[in-house]
């Protein structure tokens, strides 16, 4: 399997057209990703797609999630540094800010987002315009 950042675009860009914007932001994408906070893509239907983001100690009130530019940015904000008595011996449970994005293809749009049992759940649905739907022409 060929590594995206040595992919020959070459190949394709003689036989697309209008894909300029698609090819930028797909070879543009930050190879140095962390893994907070941890996160999964569920494929619902053909249409349905969700995100599914752990985020222990975190309420809706913490979060912020942006749809600008064909980008789904979901990041942290107002996090107060809780206050504990005494000292850690382990602490695995993460307060720290992240920041994660998501590149959405131009008919994907945002339906809704719901915090429940400290995970985010951002439903996604790809909503196909009339003039991509299958149709008959007919013959003159």
């Amino acid at each position: 399997m060929q590594n995206i950042a040595n992919f020959d675009t070459s190949r394709l860009l003689p036989h697309t057209v209008g894909f300029d914007s698609l090819f930028d932001k797909l070879f543009d994408i930050e190879s140095t990703t962390v893994g907070y906070p941890p996160y999964n893509i569920i494929k619902i239907d053909e249409l349905k797609y969700e995100i599914s983001m752990a985020l222990a100690g975190l309420n809706r009130d913490n979060i912020e999630i942006e749809i600008s530019d064909g980008e789904l940015t979901i990041k942290s904000k107002n996090l107060n540094k809780s206050e504990h008595k005494g000292d850690f011996i382990h602490k695995g449970i993460s307060d720290r800010n992240f920041e994660r994005k998501f590149t959405l293809s131009d008919e994907i749009q945002v339906k809704n987002a719901q915090m429940k049992d400290g995970m985010l759940y951002v439903l996604l649905e790809r909503q196909i315009p009339e003039h991509r739907k299958p149709k008959v022409i007919s013959i003159k």
